[in-house]
């Protein structure tokens, strides 16, 4: 099976296969994605254990950021005033996985006034998305329905992270065309490369990849963005270095019931492509990575990195109880008006997808893990955030 998966996601036949496709053979400014393409094949074949259908998940995603890469810098080359295009304020959601960020970016992403990648033109940025076909252009359908064929090959996702073509996308899916990007060890089981990811990877270059991608959907579509991935939380250095200007709304939530939720989605996810998913697998590398990124969050404050005023916190059990008295407060630290039209506007979002509370989806027993050890490498962030323990289910 190793050298099938090898010769299938031969990094240099996925070159040529992307190329063709696009028309192209120009990746733009060499930023190490080559690199980063390589270290991720060789773990897809070492770690990733893929079933017959996740090598082929493996090679789509591999695919379609190598095809989108292509058409944008091709695109970026006719029209190179795309380069001067201005990125002023934008508007970051970020906490760790599970803390509510998927709600709040939903709903904010109702706001005529704010504009947020949506899953179709993030999946596929070529042509540049126009206004007047911006509700009616045919890729939404496209997109649509590769999502639904996503629920009925995993029933049940959409209800552990909705999603939908005409939805905001999360930003990992755009740095995927760096191949330096939290997306591909949510969806695969690749331990090494994680680690490579969190200490070794060049993150800067993946940001700039970021802007590069923003500016070509914004040459068509503009507004003020507002962007969302819990991946930024363990590299806002990088992320402020490339926006400095970035407005941070940062949302908070019991670590552990952190951990025993993200553990049951990324075992569901990836279940699609191999057939050894297991939360407990994937609780022991959740754990560590959410101990880093809310250690490295509280050390870039302590550092002057990020200053304490940059950031909007938003407690999750806040924003359960009364969403629209958070979203008022976030509203008046950025200096927005919530309109009644926004207003309206998100509220009919929620009375359409009220969801359901998480259900018995997943239980702390299910991680393995030790609760009491764990809550006591917590502490510090919740005595510092103010955020209360939960019962652990």
């Amino acid at each position: 099976m190793t050298s099938a998966v090898e010769a299938r996601l031969d990094p240099d036949k996925m070159i040529e296969q992307a190329c063709e496709l696009a028309g192209s053979d120009d990746f733009g400014v060499d930023d190490g994605w080559r690199e980063n393409l390589a270290r991720l094949v060789d773990d897809f074949v070492a770690e990733a254990d893929l079933s017959p259908l996740g090598v082929e998940i493996a090679a789509a995603d591999i695919l379609v950021p190598l095809r989108n890469r292509l058409q944008i810098t091709n695109w970026r080359k006719q029209h190179p005033e795309i380069a001067d295009e201005r990125i002023e304020q934008p508007i970051f959601i970020l906490g760790q996985p599970r803390t509510g960020t998927t709600i709040l970016y939903d709903l904010l992403t109702q706001d005529p006034d704010l504009r947020a990648p949506l899953t179709w033109e993030v999946d596929n940025p070529f042509p540049v998305p126009q206004p007047e076909t911006y509700e009616t252009d045919p890729r939404i359908a496209e997109t649509q329905a590769q999502l639904e064929m996503t629920e009925q090959l995993m029933p049940g996702f959409m209800k552990f992270h909705p999603m939908s073509a005409r939805g905001g996308q999360e930003c990992v899916r755009i740095t995927a065309g760096t191949f330096c990007s939290m997306i591909f060890n949510t969806q695969y089981r690749l331990p090494n490369y994680a680690h490579w990811l969190n200490y070794e990877a060049d993150h800067s270059a993946a940001y700039r990849y970021h802007r590069t991608y923003l500016q070509h959907l914004q040459s068509g579509v503009p507004g003020q963005w507002l962007l969302k991935s819990p991946a930024h939380t363990w590299q806002l250095d990088k992320l402020l270095a490339e926006y400095p200007d970035a407005i941070l709304v940062q949302t908070h939530r019991d670590p552990l019931v952190v951990i025993s939720s993200i553990s049951a989605l990324i075992a569901h996810l990836q279940k699609l492509a191999s057939d050894s998913a297991s939360v407990q697998r994937a609780a022991e590398l959740c754990s560590s990575d959410t101990l880093l990124g809310l250690e490295r969050t509280m050390k870039m404050i302590d550092d002057g990195v990020i200053a304490q005023d940059r950031i909007i916190d938003v407690q999750f059990a806040d924003f359960m109880s009364d969403p629209f008295a958070t979203i008022r407060t976030i509203y008046a630290r950025l200096g927005r008006e919530l309109t009644p039209v926004a207003e309206q506007r998100m509220r009919d979002h929620l009375s359409e997808n009220p969801g359901d509370g998480g259900g018995n989806r997943y239980t702390w027993a299910d991680t393995g893990l030790d609760a009491a050890e764990l809550r006591e490498k917590v502490r510090a962030y919740q005595e510092r955030f103010n955020v209360p323990s939960e019962t652990l289910r």
